[in-house]
């Protein structure tokens, strides 16, 4: 799946040699083959970030990695990542402190940290807060994809935005012109303007009328209604900008509805999406929800039919931690060929896998009891970020760490309190210029992964 060659692009990098010095180019629309927009008019270096989220957590016993520091061997459901390891760094030990304890609300969380109690308060996902950072520059300002419904993505207000389940209808969105022309589509898009200014208009005279709680309320409303309209203003500027020609031959292939009967074709296939978007930079963020919490598909081509959520309430049942293994090494596989799509896949700075941070997890570890005291995570790629990998970074560890105790596979409380998600969530907004020094309840980055 190549886009075709547009033998017109000059490197980012050509310089102008004579008189015994070399003079570096300014950025030309022929070192352009995306043409985005920026407010400045300068193409910032590709910076890219993917979060993956399997449900249900996985069979700790199985997965669980024995030993710490670059040494350690990848256990069973992992074996699929020995050919990446100079590229991963898995983790043991990191929590959400806001999460423990609780059902199946953890997918909702998983990038925002938020607060689970009586109900979720969330805020604005990670993936949302990058993309505040890359959407000037891209077509998209983020991708969302989900098989059974339910984006990790929040905006400020902590409002889940929509995703998209068909692999075909991702693809058409992105790569095919508008039904009926861009006239009419930007008809469509003045049209939308309109009313969004109307709605403000009457919002502003109503908001005098209002106590303060109604305000409230009717101020969040209001930012979605500007999010619309930012989005809205965007979109029609690109109209004019040409989608990416893709080469014929991997359109049929990319461009269809796959059944989740076959989950393997259906999951490379979303991979191959977003390997494509990353690639065209059409945007620079994605999501990906490879099963809800609650339901998670089944594994037909491997004899495995039931849902992930059944499979993960075994009550010690050899056969159905068996199938969950099996149904771990499964997904992990399919993650696997994704690095390696992005480590063969170049652009201008090398493999599109050393300047994307991919991080795949769960929000929830041991199914069975809804246990998240030790999340299975696997943080790859980025190193031209700024990350290093090639250690598993357990936080399980004991301060006189003499081996695993008997119930290191399942950790009913964090070992260490300090090992929170939010630290790495907050180490990787840093990495992809997101200026804050805090995220939810981080108390600081993972310098393990910094180089």
């Amino acid at each position: 799946m190549n886009i075709q060659r547009q033998t017109w692009l000059l490197n980012r990098r050509h310089f102008l040699r004579g008189v015994g010095v070399s003079v570096a180019l300014p950025l030309l629309d022929a070192m352009r083959p995306l043409h985005a927009l920026a407010a400045d008019d300068k193409v910032l270096k590709p910076k890219r970030s993917v979060f993956i989220y399997l449900p249900n957590g996985v069979n700790t016993t199985a997965y669980q990695i024995r030993e710490a520091g670059p040494g350690y061997t990848l256990s069973e459901p992992l074996k699929s990542l020995e050919k990446h390891r100079a590229h991963i760094t898995p983790f043991s030990g990191l929590h959400h402190p806001n999460g423990m304890g609780h059902h199946h609300n953890c997918q909702s969380i998983w990038l925002t940290g938020g607060k689970i109690g009586p109900s979720v308060r969330n805020s604005i996902s990670l993936d949302q807060l990058m993309a505040q950072i890359t959407a000037p520059i891209t077509r998209y300002a983020s991708l969302e994809l989900s098989n059974q419904g339910g984006s990790l993505a929040r905006n400020a207000d902590g409002i889940q935005l929509p995703a998209q389940s068909s692999p075909g209808g991702a693809f058409r969105e992105m790569f095919e012109d508008p039904k009926g022309g861009i006239a009419k589509q930007r008809r469509g898009y003045q049209r939308r303007g309109s009313i969004l200014d109307a709605i403000i208009d009457e919002a502003d005279s109503l908001n005098k009328q209002l106590g303060s709680e109604d305000r409230d309320r009717l101020e969040q409303y209001l930012t979605a209604v500007r999010e619309v309209e930012i989005r809205t203003g965007r979109s029609d500027k690109w109209l004019d900008t040409p989608r990416p020609k893709i080469d014929p031959a991997a359109v049929p292939h990319l461009n269809r509805d796959v059944s989740l009967q076959m989950l393997g074709d259906y999951l490379r296939t979303m991979y191959d999406l977003i390997v494509l978007a990353f690639q065209t930079d059409m945007t620079r963020v994605a999501t990906f929800v490879t099963g809800v919490e609650g339901q998670g598909p089944a594994v037909p081509e491997i004899g495995i039919r039931q849902d992930r959520h059944s499979l993960s309430h075994h009550n010690g049942n050899i056969e159905l931690m068996r199938q969950l293994m099996e149904s771990d090494a499964f997904n992990i596989a399919q993650f696997s060929y994704f690095l390696g799509r992005l480590n063969e896949v170049k652009d201008a700075d090398g493999p599109l896998l050393d300047t994307t941070m991919a991080l795949y997890g769960s929000g929830m570890a041991y199914g069975h009891s809804h246990g998240n005291a030790s999340l299975p995570l696997i943080l790859a790629g980025g190193t031209k970020l700024g990350l290093k990998h090639g250690s598993h970074v357990d936080f399980n560890l004991t301060k006189d760490f003499q081996g695993y105790d008997k119930h290191a596979a399942i950790h009913h409380k964090p070992v260490n309190d300090k090992a929170r998600l939010s630290n790495l969530l907050l180490t990787m907004a840093q990495r992809m210029d997101v200026q804050t020094e805090k995220f939810a309840d981080s108390l600081g980055t993972v310098s393990e992964v910094l180089a």
